[in-house]
């Protein structure tokens, strides 16, 4: 199925077929140095980054912000709260929740993790970007995709029912 665009037709299914395996392709590349690195996978560093962004978020916050399901959040949350990164902390304004803060050692090793990721991200990227032409190209796929994102948050599409 084509949608016509002023440049002629695009490939939709071809178009989500690239963005999908893109996405897959950088994940794992930054999950192996992670790994490697800092003995922690790539979701374990989102979630804790999000978490030194965010302090006092709870479990749902971060279930909304990566659209997965609330109970498998927590199970996530679960793992680092026992590999002392994480603690949970009683919720003053609302007794049936919880406030997620890192512990120090989870801060530092988000921190340590983070100059990887941004190393890593720049290896995959650099060609892409680093040149005149590149960069521009790159910066119009940037945009594209972050107004793709506020619409599908906006309009709650592919948030998890569970």
């Amino acid at each position: 199925m084509a949608y016509k665009s002023t440049s002629g037709p695009i490939d939709l299914p071809s178009l989500f077929s690239d963005l999908v395996r893109c996405e897959t392709r950088l994940y794992n590349a930054l999950n192996d140095r992670l790994r490697e690195r800092h003995g922690i996978v790539t979701s374990q560093f989102e979630f804790l980054s999000y978490l030194r962004d965010h302090p006092g978020a709870r479990v749902a916050d971060v279930a909304a912000e990566f659209a997965i399901g609330i109970g498998a959040t927590s199970k996530s949350v679960d793992r680092l709260e026992k590999l002392g990164w994480v603690v949970r902390q009683p919720n003053p304004s609302d007794r049936r929740s919880s406030l997620l803060a890192l512990t120090d050692d989870g801060l530092t090793l988000v921190d340590a993790a983070a100059e990887t990721f941004a190393e890593r991200l720049a290896e995959l990227l650099g060609g892409m970007v680093g040149d005149v032409p590149g960069a521009s190209r790159m910066s119009a796929v940037a945009q594209v995709l972050a107004e793709l994102r506020r619409a599908l948050e906006r309009d709650q599409i592919g948030m998890p029912t569970g």
